[in-house]
């Protein structure tokens, strides 16, 4: 068989976007914007930059790209053959300098990039507003590890637009391509598609990008088919902004309450969690239901094996968070929506295309380090026992040096006294095969002559391919490999369209949990008066050390509030009052003051507004022993926390007082289950969401849509249940009672007739 071989730079000059047809071949050529785009008849659809000096080869009619531009089609350039063989194939010729930076997973970036701080870059050696670069531009340091450091996986945060985004992806592209071997950039995110509560929805416009409920709130819709109707619409706008893998579900059994990132996860009941990231790695994955294509977006599930169990609450970002806890003996729960759910798809694609160990220690599990260096955790049971062989990525950052308990800076647990380049060697040896916010392919090398030395130079070599084909494969699924560029055009048309925006919204009313619903208060008849008092914000700090300091707020967007009801500006002129809080904000569970006052640094993190004295904590703490500190017992007994935001209760048992008999309505946005009976009394009905546009809770209180979400965990009756129940067991804590004698516990949900009885709740209850 004779391969031709067609010049694209020549191609370009002579046809100048006009479109090419031939009667001896099976595909057609034109160009726009600079990218050829080749369509195959019942093939493939191709697409190159003129300026990466790619050209095409001709074999059997059909055309190919020949991105290693040596004349010949090899078999990883050819779209006909399986996925399995054409990655490979690649792995078999990619130096081990490739493989190495195929193994990165890159620092967050943001389009552009900001001049100072965290995720700070250049252009052209000057800040991005002094280079007079377009926000699409590739930054100095984003070429160098293209380059220098062979990485091909990008995470990207912030964008300026979808315009942007899809220009940066067609730049990144262009610039990957013109390298050797023509391998393309694997762009991921977290999550994106969050409310914005003071936007205002209008049926028929856009939007940046569809809004949704998180997912812990699709779970309070428990319908699965939300979940996946998500996934569906989420991988379209994702592909349509360049991004071909996302860094979710966060599919963690939350069964401690305490945790920072419950609102992350699609609640505690192990049931519902599995049927739900089945149904969201199903939706991104599956092209318009079928198998892999164009629209899928790889999933990558987190974090095994379930970073829910963080004893007493604390979070393994920090040192003082590093052990999950197993009390209960109950870490099976925990990888079941991994091993049922996210590995057990009703679709084609089988199987999520990737798993993110968390930071944790899964303590008694293994030998006593993170789960992303547990060989035990990662070959014998992820690989082993269930059969996993999809790619395995760090979390980002384990492998850097930290240097106190409470710093946000590498999280390398269980693994702190050895050098940075024997953390990788550890974690590829336990199974890795990518390294989560590294940037630079140095420490792989210096791990891969490791091998050689323990193991021999065959031996690494192939265990360095075995990962390069699972992250190849990635690749090659979602068809990068054939034509990674976007038309801009289209990605103003997809992303955030109205019917996007509908969906979103649609599932945002699904998602608002009516809790109390006293004498039915609600609905109340538009145009009623209504006094909403503002909402005070203490000062506060994030993981980055950004202050954000105190303030009083609306609760709500007024303007959106005004065209429902007669805003007043007194209790005494209105029918009603709506009230909008936070649940408790009741801290980390560390307290660097305890510490210099000669305590151990513990503290209780709380679920209540009010002070709150941890009388019945454990004496001793189950986990312990950071070369960081110089004990094991971190027990807060009988310490006392104070919550941040103490003044929402305040709020709403002032603004009580000051109404009188005329009802109060609380709106709580929720981020992990809360202690209500310090507020319920005083509020005639109950609204808690998980992060919503303002006009949907309008929409509910009016009744112009009827709440239909249940509770996807329990809302504990007091602390003393909180520090009695086990951190990895769900629904075991005394739910709640109130004035009704409604128990707040999983599955319950009011609507107009009262308490929800319906199939969602026979069948998870």
């Amino acid at each position: 068989m004779i391969t031709n071989k067609i010049n694209s730079s020549l191609l370009t000059a002579l046809i100048s976007g006009v479109l090419l047809t031939s009667c001896s071949e099976k595909y057609t050529s034109e160009v726009k914007d600079g990218v050829t785009i080749v369509s195959n008849q019942n093939g493939a659809t191709l697409g190159y930059s003129a300026e990466s000096g790619i050209t095409i080869l001709s074999q059997d009619r059909y055309a190919f790209k020949d991105l290693n531009k040596n004349g010949t089609l090899d078999s990883y350039e050819d779209w006909r053959l399986p996925v399995a063989e054409r990655a490979k194939d690649l792995a078999g010729k990619m130096s081990l300098e490739d493989i190495a930076g195929l193994m990165l997973y890159s620092s967050h970036q943001s389009l552009p990039g900001s001049s100072r701080g965290f995720g700070s870059s250049n252009y052209g050696g000057k800040p991005f507003q002094e280079s007079g670069a377009l926000a699409s531009d590739l930054s100095d340091e984003q070429k160098k590890f293209l380059t220098e450091d062979h990485l091909r996986h990008v995470l990207i945060t912030s964008v300026e637009s979808p315009v942007t985004a899809a220009q940066w992806n067609n730049n990144a592209q262009a610039f990957a391509e013109g390298l050797y071997l023509g391998i393309p950039v694997n762009t991921s995110s977290d999550p994106r598609h969050g409310s914005d509560s003071y936007a205002e929805f209008n049926a028929g416009a856009g939007g940046a990008i569809s809004m949704w409920p998180g997912t812990l709130g699709i779970a309070a819709s428990f319908d699965p088919a939300l979940m996946k109707q998500f996934g569906e619409i989420g991988s379209k706008e994702y592909r349509a902004l360049g991004i071909a893998t996302a860094l979710s579900p966060q599919i963690d059994l939350a069964t401690e309450p305490r945790w920072s990132r419950f609102d992350g996860t699609m609640g505690e009941d192990p049931n519902l969690a599995t049927d739900m990231a089945r149904a969201y790695v199903d939706g991104f994955q599956s092209t318009d239901g079928g198998d892999w294509g164009m629209q899928s977006v790889n999933t990558m599930v987190k974090h095994w094996p379930g970073g829910g169990p963080e004893e007493g609450g604390r979070d393994g970002h920090f040192g003082y968070g590093a052990y999950a806890v197993y009390p209960g003996k109950n870490i099976k729960d925990h990888m079941q929506p991994f091993t049922e759910g996210a590995f057990k798809l009703n679709g084609p694609t089988k199987k999520a295309a990737a798993v993110m160990p968390y930071y944790t220690i899964s303590d008694g599990e293994g030998e006593n380090v993170a789960n992303g260096y547990n060989k035990y955790l990662i070959t014998d049971v992820l690989r082993g026992e269930y059969g996993y062989d999809g790619v395995l990525c760090t979390d980002w950052g384990i492998t850097r040096d930290v240097s106190a308990i409470d710093k946000f800076e590498g999280k390398p647990w269980g693994v702190e006294t050895i050098s940075e380049a024997e953390r990788h060697y550890k974690a590829i040896a336990a199974g890795m095969d990518q390294f989560g916010g590294n940037n630079a392919m140095g420490p792989v090398l210096e791990a891969y002559k490791m091998g050689v030395a323990e193991h021999g130079e065959e031996a690494i070599r192939e265990r360095f391919e075995a990962s390069a084909v699972r992250l190849l494969s990635n690749i090659f699924r979602v068809g990068l490999f054939e034509n990674p560029y976007l038309d801009v055009s289209e990605t103003e048309k997809i992303v955030g369209n109205s019917e996007f925006m509908k969906a979103g919204f649609d599932a945002q009313l699904k998602s608002i949990i009516m809790l109390k619903n006293q004498s039915k208060t609600l609905p109340i008849a538009s145009k009623k008066k209504v006094y909403v008092p503002q909402r005070y914000v203490a000062p506060s700090t994030n993981w980055w050390g950004i202050t954000t300091p105190e303030t009083t707020v609306d609760a709500f967007n007024m303007d959106v509030v005004a065209k429902y009801f007669d805003v007043v500006e007194t209790p005494e002129e209105a029918d009603f009052a709506l009230v909008g809080i936070h649940s408790p904000n009741g801290g980390v569970g560390y307290d660097r003051a305890d510490l210099e006052k000669g305590g151990n640094g513990y503290v209780p993190i709380s679920l209540q507004y009010s002070t709150y004295t941890a009388d019945t904590a454990r004496e001793v703490s189950l986990a312990g022993g950071s070369p960081l500190e110089d004990f094991t017992n971190r027990t807060y007994k009988g310490k006392t926390v104070n919550t941040i935001n103490t003044t929402d209760m305040q709020l709403v048992n002032d603004t009580k007082a000051k109404m009188g008999d005329k009802p109060v309505i609380v709106s709580v946005k929720v981020g992990k289950p809360m202690i209500f009976s310090e507020i319920e009394g005083s509020a005639s009905a109950i609204l808690v969401h998980m992060g919503v546009q303002d006009q949907a809770l309008m929409e509910i209180i009016t009744g112009a849509k009827e709440p239909s979400a249940l509770l996807p965990f329990q809302m504990p009756a007091d602390m003393l249940t909180v520090e009695a129940q086990f951190e990895d067991v769900p629904r075991d804590m005394k739910a709640y009672t109130d004035a009704d004698g409604n128990s707040y516990d999983f599955a319950f949900g009011l609507n107009w007739s009262g308490v929800i009885d319906d199939a969602r709740v026979k069948n998870y209850r």
